[in-house]
Formats: structure tokens, C-alpha cells, sequence
């Protein structure tokens, strides 16, 4: 396995002004830097690609939905927006050799509602066939689409893995799967293994969290059973850190960290690292 650092441990939005995080995480001994496409003008492709081929590293695409960029809206504008937006992540990651685009791109973060059965049909309806459209442009660009499952706090569409494959069936494109999250599956699925080893082959990538979204390994995240289910489906992919930094007001209301969760972010970074490639060594 090949373990990355989300850019959101240190920042937010990426821009060229913070180039130096590709250098970082190449010092602590990540292989990927995950890069956050919240304003795609502040992403400069050709500047990100050259610092990424200095160093090695290789890129990662997620992107943050919000209101604007629902592909599930009830507003048509809004879907289109959706898609359009998706569509950029997708091209930004063709340039930058990042193989997939991640994130909850079925609806807005933090929507939440108590739909009726008629609703949710309709909410399943408009994602499901605006999927379908961005699945058909990322693959022609050989990107897969890693849809990430939240918490029913961040959002009342998908929240297990059983849902997600609902979703998926509904989709139906092989190159649309999971982005699964450890801090997310602690408060929703009754067995974080057995929910692994249910999406199984349909895992492209995977965030590395622990229950508090501290450093990997101080809490109570169980990370035997987590990277023994990920090896029993020959799970091959990244294994990515992400947390967040109270420096920055916007993030830390969003995420609803109101508090340091370690003594640095780069500690959290360096020490989760070393704890995560030594429960997968065992």
C-alpha cells in the first residue's frame, strides 16, 4: 500500500503560494499529496505538475461540494453546476497523473433532510443520472470517480456502504466506486471490516482517519481489523491521512473542529504516518 497526507492537514484552498506542502510530505515519506480543488482558479496545473515531477510525488484529486455544486439539487442550474464542476476536477486531474477524483459529488455537505419516500426517489434520480455523465467524461480520460460515503451529520444521502452499493447498481459504470473514510464508518457501519470487505473491490481510495480526526492510532479506530479486512480483498490503493486545521475559521466550522488535534499538524502528519505503515507491516 501507498499512504498520502490530504492538503487539508495544513491548508486551505491549495494555491501556487502553497507549493511547499508537495516538499513536506515527500520529507515525512508520503507517497501522494491528495489536493482539494475548492477553487479551481487557485490551481495552477502546470506549476503543481512541475513541483509534483522534482519530488516524485504523486497527486490525488478530491473536490468540495458545496450548495453550488449539487448534482442532486432540486435547482436545474445548480446540477449543471454540479456537473460542470466534477467535470474540472476530472480535467485537472488528466493533467496532474492523478488516477481518480474523490469526494461526496453525489450532494451538498452538509444537507440534511427528512425526505419524504417520493423525494429521496427524486434526490437518487438526479444524482444517479448526473453521475452517469460524469462517470462517461472521466472515462474517457481513463479517471475513475471515488464517491466518498459521510456521516448522517455531513449529509442524509449516503451514509454505509449498503447504500453506497445501492447507489453504485443505480449508476452502473465500472469506473464509479468508494472513497471509504475510518471516521466516518465508526459512527455509521456496525463493523468497519465487515463494511470493508462488503464494498470489496469497489474501494478506489481510502482516508486513514482516527474516530476524532487526530493523529492515526490515538484513538479507538480498530486499525488491525481495518488494514486486515483491507488486505483480505487485495486492497492496492491509497491510504490517505486527512484532518484539519483550526488556523483556518471556514474549515474548522465546516468539519466542526473546535479544537487542536495534536501538538502540530505536522506531527500529526509524521507520527500517523509511522503508525499506519507499521499496522500494515504486522
Amino acid at each position: 500500500m501507498k499512504f498520502g497526507a490530504s492538503t487539508f492537514i495544513w491548508v486551505s484552498p491549495f494555491s501556487n503560494q502553497t507549493l511547499n506542502l508537495i516538499d513536506k510530505v515527500k520529507n515525512i515519506g508520503f507517497d501522494y499529496l491528495e489536493i482539494c480543488i475548492e477553487d479551481p482558479e487557485t490551481i495552477d496545473v502546470a506549476a503543481i505538475r512541475n513541483h509534483l515531477n522534482k519530488t516524485g510525488v504523486q497527486a490525488l484529486v478530491c473536490g468540495a461540494f458545496g450548495p453550488n455544486r449539487d448534482i442532486s439539487s432540486e435547482d436545474a442550474a445548480i446540477r449543471e453546476q454540479g456537473i460542470e464542476y466534477i467535470k474540472t476536477c476530472i480535467d485537472i486531474a488528466a493533467e496532474l497523473g492523478s488516477p481518480l477524483v474523490s469526494g461526496p459529488m453525489y450532494s451538498a455537505t452538509g444537507k440534511t433532510r427528512l425526505l419524504t419516500p417520493d423525494e429521496k426517489k427524486q434526490q437518487w434520480d438526479w444524482a444517479a443520472e448526473n453521475m452517469k455523465i460524469v462517470a462517461d467524461y472521466a472515462a474517457e480520460k481513463s479517471i475513475r470517480l471515488a464517491v466518498e460515503i459521510l456521516n448522517r451529520f455531513e449529509t442524509d444521502f449516503i451514509n454505509t456502504v449498503q447504500q453506497g452499493l445501492e447507489f453504485l447498481e443505480l449508476v452502473d459504470c465500472d469506473n464509479v466506486g468508494f472513497l471509504l473514510d475510518t471516521f466516518h464508518m465508526n459512527l455509521e457501519e456496525k463493523d468497519i471490516a465487515e463494511a470493508i470487505k462488503l464494498a470489496g473491490s469497489k474501494i478506489f481510495n481510502f482516508h486513514s482517519c482516527e474516530n476524532d480526526r487526530g493523529t492515526p492510532g490515538t484513538g479507538h479506530i480498530p486499525w488491525n481489523e481495518v488494514f486486515q479486512a483491507l488486505k483480505e480483498i487485495s486492497y492496492d490503493g491509497p491510504v490517505v491521512i486527512e484532518s484539519f486545521t483550526t488556523e483556518i475559521k471556514e474549515i474548522a466550522r465546516a468539519v466542526s473542529q473546535w479544537r487542536p488535534l495534536a501538538p502540530s499538524q505536522d506531527s500529526l502528519g509524521e507520527e500517523g504516518l509511522q503508525f499506519l505503515k507499521k499496522v500494515v507491516s504486522v
